[in-house]
C-alpha cells in the first residue's frame, strides 16, 4: 500500500492562497515521512480573520517563508506516482490545482481519493466523517487544521479503513474505490 495524504491551509477563500501544506507519505503500509511547509500565499500580507481563526497561522508566520513555486518540485517529488488521498479532497485538489495554475506549472496526472469516501465504506453508520471525530473514534490526538498533522492523520484513518476493508495493496483500492477516484 503506497500513497501520499496531503493537506493544504489557506489565507483567504481563494484558492490560490496556500499558507502550510502538508504531505505525508505511506510505502508499503508504514508512514516514511510527513512534511510540513509554510508558504507565503500570493494575498500575502493579507490573510482572512476567518481562515486565521481556523489554523492560527498569521502573516508574520510566513513573511519568510517560501512561495509555493519555491517547494513545488521537493512536493511533487515525494508525490510522484502516488495515489494521493485528502480529507475533504475536492478542496484540497483544489488548492493543489490553482496553485499549480497561479504559478505556470503543469498540473501532474495523479488519481485522488477522499479519506471521508474511504472512512464511509469502511465505518457504516458514523454519524459523523470529520477529521477530529474520525482521530476521536480512533485515539489519534493531533493538532486539527495545522496541514502536517492534518495529512498524517487522514494517512492513518485511510490505513485503517484500507486494513479494515481487508484492501492491502495500491491496485486493490483501484478496485475497491473505483467510482471515488478523481484525477487532478
Amino acid at each position: 500500500m503506497d500513497f501520499c495524504a496531503i493537506d493544504f491551509e489557506t489565507a483567504t477563500h481563494e484558492r490560490n492562497s496556500a499558507c502550510e501544506m502538508g504531505i505525508c507519505v505511506v510505502e508499503n503500509g508504514e508512514i516514511v515521512k510527513t512534511q510540513t511547509w509554510l508558504l507565503k500565499p500570493p494575498s500575502f500580507p493579507y490573510f482572512n480573520p476567518r481562515n486565521v481563526a481556523v489554523h492560527g497561522i498569521y502573516p508574520d508566520d510566513v513573511r519568510d517563508a517560501p512561495t509555493f513555486d519555491e517547494i513545488w518540485h521537493e512536493a511533487e517529488e515525494m508525490m510522484y506516482g502516488n495515489l494521493m488521498i485528502a480529507h475533504n479532497a475536492g478542496f484540497d485538489a483544489g488548492v493543489l490545482r490553482s496553485c499549480l495554475d497561479y504559478y505556470g506549472f503543469y498540473k501532474p496526472k495523479l488519481n485522488y481519493l477522499c479519506s471521508i469516501s474511504i472512512a464511509k465504506k469502511s465505518w457504516k453508520n458514523l454519524g459523523k466523517y470529520g477529521l477530529k471525530n474520525l482521530a476521536e473514534q480512533h485515539q489519534i490526538s493531533f493538532n486539527h487544521h495545522r496541514a502536517g498533522d492534518d495529512a498524517e492523520v487522514c494517512a492513518k484513518i485511510s490505513l485503517l479503513a484500507f486494513q479494515n476493508m481487508m484492501v492491502t495493496r495500491t491496485d486493490e483500492v483501484h478496485d475497491v474505490l473505483r467510482k471515488n477516484l478523481k484525477v487532478l
